[in-house]
């Protein structure tokens, strides 16, 4: 759970210590107030506690109590904001049940208010929970891989333009693979401050004898600042064939001192022979459907769309947008032989530049969709003085490929299905949705 910018924190910080403590006794409805030891320090352990240690990528620690006592309001700001922890995944509409899920109920976030507005209490230091063991944020999120690949390390200055290139790696098997889960990650806390993003593909070696690496490829996997890794459902992959060579096509970027890039990517393959049922699909998809143009002083709206001509079951949605960045939605709309259009939006997410976040549905939540089905992405760029990320809100911004440029489209991970497995998928989802209506509605009888 990351706490704005150092400014913000110290700030908030200095205002937490002119107030004074409310004593844990003085709730207005007369409950006992909560606190750290027994009820603030689980949801640490559960949400904020893998980014705020020591050494970690969050500006302060949040592991004891002497820690946590200066950030109460912070923390009951940031949270009520749903700022932190970083999932900005609207909870109000469409597919509610994701995976690795890690924000707070509103019941927790009310727990953290009251807690702050009491006085953040300690209470029984016996009463917090056993501590957690915890990976480094630079550790693998797929487990150790079956197979790292290095691209040759690339110097940035400590000022200048953005950059842009493709670098090349080995590829080192001897045999054709289907991949089960792939992470791109900085292999130093210096080069992941450098690197805007990163694509990574497959390419045949003659592509690359005639100069020609750079034009297409087997696409692998994106990376973008805070990006989780991608971990497929099970019995979909990715197909890396033997003999080629990897692509890395980078937007690199100057932060002030002279920086070595050194990207690498992680992957864990299936058993060697196995083929999965599905290839798992990623793409950029719905780029708006004209330039983007985003005033000054403005907050703008922009549309693009795009059609899948087979059934589908869409397994993830990830935003993608520069700093200007406010929201984006998904919506399907089904193709229909009447006049009236049915649609419904399925994911609504704010968007943070720093956290690129992929957004995994839960398998009995993964959208089944019909061929001829257009995802509609809807999007807000925030070009004003309130947008803490606004360079210059003065200023008109629009497309561009450099950090203060903007961009607007979503990447969508889907798979593919015949028509058969569709309706057969369809189906056995309605079959699990009648029972459970008929389950709650037995419950509520017997209440």
């Amino acid at each position: 759970m990351v706490l704005r910018t150092r400014s913000a924190i110290v700030g908030a910080t200095l205002l937490g210590m002119l107030l004074v403590a409310v004593p844990a006794w003085s709730q207005s409805d007369g409950k006992p107030a909560p606190t750290y030891s027994a009820d603030i320090a689980p949801i640490l352990q559960r949400s904020c506690q893998s980014c705020h240690r020591a050494g970690e990528i969050a500006p302060m620690s949040l592991m004891t109590y002497k820690e946590v006592r200066p950030w109460a309001r912070a923390m009951k700001r940031q949270t009520a904001s749903r700022s932190m922890p970083p999932w900005h995944y609207d909870k109000t509409i469409g597919v509610q049940h994701l995976k690795d899920d890690p924000s707070l109920s509103d019941a927790e976030i009310d727990m953290i208010a009251r807690w702050a507005d009491a006085g953040a209490p300690e209470g029984n230091p016996a009463d917090v929970p056993k501590a957690r063991a915890f990976k480094n944020f630079n550790d693998w999120q797929i487990g150790e891989p079956d197979m790292v690949v290095k691209f040759p390390a690339y110097p940035v200055p400590a000022a200048g333009p953005d950059l842009y290139g493709d670098l090349l790696a080995e590829i080192p098997i001897d045999e054709d693979r289907y991949i089960q889960a792939i992470q791109t990650r900085s292999s130093t806390p210096e080069s992941h401050k450098v690197v805007h993003h990163a694509l990574s593909y497959a390419v045949s070696r003659d592509a690359v004898q005639k100069g020609m690496a750079g034009e297409g490829g087997a696409f692998l996997v994106e990376y973008a600042s805070g990006k989780n890794a991608e971990v497929y459902p099970e019995g979909t992959g990715v197909l890396l064939q033997k003999g080629q060579m990897a692509r890395l096509s980078y937007h690199l970027h100057s932060v002030g001192k002279e920086t070595r890039a050194e990207v690498e990517l992680g992957i864990k393959f299936y058993p060697k022979g196995f083929v999965p049922k599905h290839v798992r699909w990623s793409r950029q998809l719905a780029q708006p459907t004209s330039p983007l143009d985003i005033p000054a002083n403005t907050i703008a709206r922009s549309d693009g769309y795009t059609q899948l001509h087979k059934p589908a079951r869409i397994i993830a949605f990830q935003p993608h947008m520069h700093n200007l960045g406010k929201r984006q939605c998904l919506e399907l709309i089904y193709p229909s032989s009447g006049t009236r259009m049915n649609s419904e939006i399925v994911s609504c997410a704010n968007f943070n530049n720093n956290w690129h976040l992929t957004y995994n549905y839960a398998d009995d939540t993964q959208p089944l969709v019909p061929a001829g089905t257009v995802l509609h992405n809807i999007q807000w760029h925030d070009n004003t003085k309130d947008n803490p990320r606004a360079l210059d809100p003065k200023n008109w911004v629009g497309d561009g490929q450099r950090t203060i440029d903007e961009m607007g489209f979503f990447w969508v991970g889907w798979i593919e299905l015949t028509e058969e497995e569709y309706q057969q998928q369809l189906a056995e989802r309605r079959e699990r949705q009648k029972r459970a209506t008929s389950s709650d509605a037995g419950q509520q009888q017997q209440r």
